[in-house]
């Protein structure tokens, strides 16, 4: 099993819309990453989001590229301080490959978990934008496969 999971691209700030569309930045950023994304053919059973428009803007330009046999959707237990034991045990019941678009600090305690047991462990430096991919194997491990960011892709 494959699990992606993404911060959401740069928003604008609070102060500047409480709502917190993505920025200009953030849509380019996210221009670069399925640009890569395209290229890669990725199918997955599911894109799912936090709700906050940050992340639903985020999950749905990737659905642009990434083949999900559903549609995107919003689901609970990804926002920022969302527990992430709640994943950990929902992942151990997953066989189909899913994407996770969120937020920090819940997607980096929710890698940390993972991949040593540690939610306090930081062990991924995630971007906005840019998408982890984790591999599970036959005996429930857990691995980084891949990482790509918007700062390396032209």
């Amino acid at each position: 099993m494959k699990l992606y999971l993404v911060q959401h691209a740069e928003a604008k700030g609070e102060e500047e819309d409480p709502a917190r569309p993505l920025s200009e930045m953030g849509w380019k950023d996210l221009e670069k990453v399925t640009s890569f994304l395209r290229k890669r053919g990725i199918e997955i059973a599911r894109i799912l989001h936090s709700g906050k428009l940050r992340a639903r803007q985020t999950a749905e330009k990737l659905s642009e590229v990434v083949r999900s046999s559903e549609d995107v959707q919003e689901n609970e237990g990804l926002a920022p301080l969302d527990d992430p034991a709640k994943w950990e045990n929902r992942l151990k019941e997953e066989t189909a490959d899913v994407m996770l678009v969120g937020h920090l600090p819940h997607l980096s305690k929710l890698a940390g978990l993972l991949l040593t047991g540690d939610s306090n462990r930081r062990v991924i430096n995630f971007k906005m934008g840019g998408v982890v991919c984790l591999e599970r194997d036959e005996k429930g491990s857990w691995s980084v496969g891949w990482m790509i960011i918007p700062q390396v892709l032209r």
